[in-house]
This record gives structure tokens, sequence and C-alpha cells, in this order.
């Protein structure tokens, strides 16, 4: 007899798509009911969340989108992080007195990423006018949309910051003086011109030629003048307490072009999963399985404290890696195959023993000696307090004010077997001022690089900093099967995690998977200003049994309890061929009361 959920896994044959946002999800099926591709849809999708989930993500943010052309029988990843402007050097944030980059305001603004993706996406893999991807998105910045209780909590917090420091978000998100009400109709016409002016750049022609001049007027026309213009002349309040210009340039926009890689894979008992490559943490999830393929993992109870504690100690060495190894591959030689290889794997399982490590344990790939860097102390000395989480595991806010963000996540899959998965983020309504004649603000995503020379994750120039986000998809039996992923910053890969083990290992259908209960550790530094860590800490979610909770801490594991419902915000998407046909499967999220699936 099929267990309780919290709402159906979604079936049907023509179309799926899941995201954090039942608006987004539904703009994603609308495009693929008038004709359109599973990249027509995620494009059309992934602007509309940047529309009605203003505090999640943003047009000049960042969008790595992983994808499975049915056509080509190829998977790409389109790199949508952008990277380090050319002023960006560790000399020129000593001169400013700096340890560590500001989790906010202007100073780690990259170049923005997502735009470039999404229009990526569409010239390489679409088929509909950009201006019907658009209009969704145009229509609710100048109609109005419902905010979120969460985006209402979060202007709410801000408000008086707004008004003292960073007006030219308080005219957008302050109208008439005042946060937006949960469920209120909230617009920003202002982000509705800019789109508009996008399109009448773009101007006539073939959809190709109209992308090409969409994405010129974007990176080095009018958006990038007024972002140049503002880094230059602005000196606005950030994380650290004091106030900074930007470093991105106009030129550092022209010059950027979003790269298209083949991902990295690994095979897990008859499974193939994708991920980003080392620019991002995406591989930490690899290197997981890759450890915990060692263990009998069917016959444990995903509840019970046999299988939390293998996986939180297989997690620990896996990120205690990502510390050690992981950066822009550009720049860095990341020994990746190494990373994944057998000997290196069955010698660090060897590490898990019976009781929690407190340590941070990267290992000697070819027997190169690690370097890992804790933060955490600037913010201590400074009074501002640890990032307090925002319930969903993202770090959100400081008691004193330090902000950070969360993040969005859509899956699609077509009639045709074409599959996107991506986690767009950053440009965030709390990361930095909006930029007035654009009604959209920069990201702070530079704030992952280390200020120290010599570690893959140090900061230079047109580097990519080592991104949180990260997309999934898995094969299954060599056939492409499933998209997925979710929000949460140091969390995203844990909880995508569970959700994987808990669908090959548990038989747990989607929804099954995602409304299972759930934990993340804290163990390594944050890739989140002021980059603390919290060695041994396990926060669960309270529906795991309270024998559970005891016996973890009798392992010396750190256990911290949380509310029933709050870990992880995934979705997923699945395509399941049979002789009788092919089935398309979804689900999503029900903590945060905003993710839906949606299909048929």
């Amino acid at each position: 007899m099929p267990s309780f959920t919290t709402r159906p896994e979604i079936r049907g044959t023509f179309g799926v798509v899941a995201s954090t946002h039942w608006l987004v999800s539904s703009v994603g099926m609308s495009v693929l009911e008038k004709g359109g591709n599973a990249f027509d849809a995620a494009a059309a999708a992934g602007f509309t969340s940047q529309v009605v989930d203003p505090h999640l993500n943003g047009p000049l943010g960042d969008a790595p989108i992983l994808v499975w052309s049915a056509a080509e029988r190829r998977a790409s990843m389109i790199c949508g992080q952008g990277v380090a402007p050319e002023a960006a050097t560790i000399a020129r944030f000593r001169d400013l007195g700096l340890p560590l980059i500001p989790g906010t305001g202007l100073l780690a603004a990259p170049v923005p990423g997502a735009v470039g993706a999404w229009l990526r996406l569409l010239d390489e893999w679409g088929t509909m006018p950009l201006a019907d991807i658009l209009a969704p998105a145009i229509g609710y910045a100048d109609n109005g949309y419902p905010a979120s209780q969460r985006m209402s909590d979060m202007i709410g917090m801000l408000a008086e910051m707004f008004r003292h420091e960073w007006p030219s978000s308080a005219a957008v998100y302050l109208p008439q003086g005042t946060p937006p009400r949960a469920g209120q109709l909230f617009r920003n016409r202002a982000l509705a011109a800019t789109w508009r002016r996008i399109l009448h750049e773009a101007g006539d022609g073939g959809r190709e030629r109209q992308i090409e001049r969409a994405r010129d007027a974007w990176y080095r026309g009018f958006v990038a003048a007024p972002i140049d213009r503002f880094c230059r002349h602005e000196k606005v309040l950030d994380a650290s307490g004091r106030r900074h210009g930007g470093l991105l340039t106009g030129e550092d926009m022209a010059r950027w072009q979003v790269p298209v890689e083949a991902p990295l894979s690994f095979d897990y008992r008859g499974w193939t999963v994708l991920k980003g490559g080392p620019w991002s943490q995406g591989p930490v999830l690899l290197q997981a399985l890759a450890l915990l393929q060692g263990f009998d993992l069917d016959d444990l109870d995903p509840l019970g404290p046999d299988f939390v504690h293998v996986v939180v100690e297989c997690l620990k060495l896996a990120f205690a890696d990502r510390e050690a190894w992981y950066g822009d591959p550009d720049f860095a030689e990341v020994p990746m195959q190494t990373l994944l290889g057998p000997a290196y794997n069955d010698a660090r399982r060897r590490l898990v023993g019976d009781r929690a490590s407190l340590e941070l344990r990267p290992g000697r790939p070819d027997g190169r000696m690690p370097r890992v860097l804790v933060g955490g102390m600037e913010a201590a000395a400074a009074g501002l307090g640890e990032p307090t989480t925002g319930g969903l595991g993202e770090p959100v806010t400081s008691r004193q004010g330090v902000v950070a963000g969360d993040t969005c996540h859509i899956d699609v899959i077509d009639r045709w077997g074409n599959m996107v998965s991506a986690t767009p983020s950053g440009g965030w309504l709390q990361s930095s001022p909006v930029i007035p004649e654009l009604g959209v603000c920069l990201g702070t995503r530079m704030q992952m690089f280390w200020l120290e020379e010599g570690l893959p994750g140090s900061l230079m120039p047109g580097k990519r900093p080592r991104t949180t986000l990260s997309p999934s998809m898995a094969f299954r039996d060599g056939e492409p099967y499933m998209a997925f992923g979710t929000p949460g910053g140091d969390q995203q890969d844990q909880w995508q995690a569970l959700f994987f083990l808990h669908h090959a290992h548990h038989a747990m259908n989607l929804q099954e998977a995602i409304d299972c209960p759930a934990f993340h550790i804290e163990h390594m530094p944050s890739s989140f200003y002021p980059r603390a860590a919290n060695p041994g800490l396990v926060a669960l979610e309270s529906r795991f049994p309270e024998a559970t909770r005891a016996e973890l801490a009798g392992r010396g594991h750190r256990v911290r309890v949380g509310d029933p419902w709050s870990e992880g915000r995934l979705s997923a998407c699945a395509r399941e061929a049979s002789p009788d046909g092919t089935m398309l499967k979804a689900a999503a999220n029900p903590r945060g009361m905003s993710g839906y699936a949606v299909g048929r």
C-alpha cells in the first residue's frame, strides 16, 4: 500500500514541470501546451522566476543549466556563473582592509550570468520567438503577482536599511513606504520596461538574430551602461559595515561569453549521475556516492541512526575535499579523476568509523598536500554574529543584518524526451541596491572566493567563484531518466543526495523521496560570508524518531532538531519508458508552501 504523501506524484505523457514556485511551473507548462519544447519552457519559467521570486534570484544573478537534448543524444552544462571583474584582485581587497569579500553590497558582484545562460539555452536548443518567452515575465512585472510570505518577511527585515542606506531599493520594494503584505499584488514596472526595451532592440528578423541582439543589448548596450555607472559612482553600505563602490565594469560584461561544457558524471549501481564541474560544488554529490557505494544501504531504515550516520560521515569527507581542491578548472588544477577514482575512495571510506568525526579531513589525491581555510573570525570580531537560517537551510540574515540569499530550481521534461535542470540564484533583492534604470540589483557570488593566494578558490580576475548552485540529472541503465535539484546553498548536494538515495535504494517515488524527513550538516566552512563552520553539527527535522536523535548524539554528533518540515526545497521530473509506453513524472516540495509540480 503506498505511503501518504503531501501531494500526489504527478504523472502524464505530454510534459511535466516542477519548480520552487507555482507560477513558474504553470508558465513552463503553458509554453509546452503552446508547442514549445523543454528548453523554451525552462527559459520562460526562468525569466518568470526572476520576477515573482526577487528574494531568491534576479536577472543580474547566476543560472547553471543542465541540458539533455534528445535529438543530439547529448548532455550539456550551460555555465551561467559569471566571472570576477578585471579589477577584482586580492591586492585590491587588501588595500581596502578586508580579509573577506563582503556578502552584500557592490564589491562581491561578478559578471551577471543568468540572462546570458537563458539566452544561450534558447539559441542552441529553443524553438519559440523571444517575445513569447518573455511575455509571462513582462506580464507579471507590469500587472502584478501575489507576494509570498517569505518575500514579505525579507523586505520587512530590510525595510529600515532600504530607507536609510539603499533608497533605490526602497523605491521598488516599499510601495507606499511599507513592505508588501503576503498575498498583495506586487509590481516591478522598471523591470517590465527593461524587458520591453530588450525586445525592442532585438527587433525583427530570425529568432537567432533576435537572441543575438538581445544579448548585445544586455552585455554591451543599455543594461551594461547603468551597471558600469552605478559601480563607479555609488558607494553603498555592505556586510563589512562600511561603504564601498563596485569593481564591475561595462568592459567586464562585454568580454564575457557563457561557456557550454560537458558535465561530470559518476556511475553508481546502475545509475549515472550528472553534475557541473568543480567550479561548482556539484562534484560533492558524485564524491559522496563514490564513498557510499561501498556500504549496503538497501536494508538501512532511512529514518534510522545507521543510515544518517554513514551518509553524514561520507558527506563530511566529500565536503572536506570541496574545500581543499575545488575551483575554476580554467585557473586551478583540480584532480577530479583521482577524487572520483576507486582507489582513492576505497582508502577514504576506511575513515568512516562508528563515531562522528569532528575533524575536517580532506584527502591527499596524487600525494598533494591540502590547505583549507575557515572564516567566521572577522564577523565575530566585528560583533556581527553568525547568519541564521531561513528555516529551509539557506543562510538568510544575521541578527545584525548580514544578509545572504536563497535560490530557485526548475525541472522540465517534454514529450520528445528533452530535459532541463536549472538552479537560478543571485541578484536577489537583499544582495545590493536596485539599479534605478533597470529595476533590479547585482549579485554577490564573489563572496565565495578566498582572499589568500595559492588556493583553488582564491580570487583572480576572470575566474569563476566556486558556486553552490548545483542542478542534477540521472540516467538509469544508460537512459536519461531524471532532472532534479533544490535551493539551499551548501545544503543543495546534501538534500539531493538524500532524495536520490531514497529513490534508488528505498523504492520511494519522487514525491515520497521529497517528503521523507531530511537533514543536513554544517561541518565544513560555509560558502557564504562570514565563511564559518560548525564541526559535527547535524540538523534534523523533528519527524526523525527520538531514538534516532538520541543514538546519533551518543555517537558524538552535535544534533540540532529543527521544525518538522524545515529541510530542503527539492523538485524533480522523471521519464520512464516501458513496453506499454513512456510515463512522465514530477514532484515538488511542500516545505515553504510555494513549490509545485504540474503535468499531463
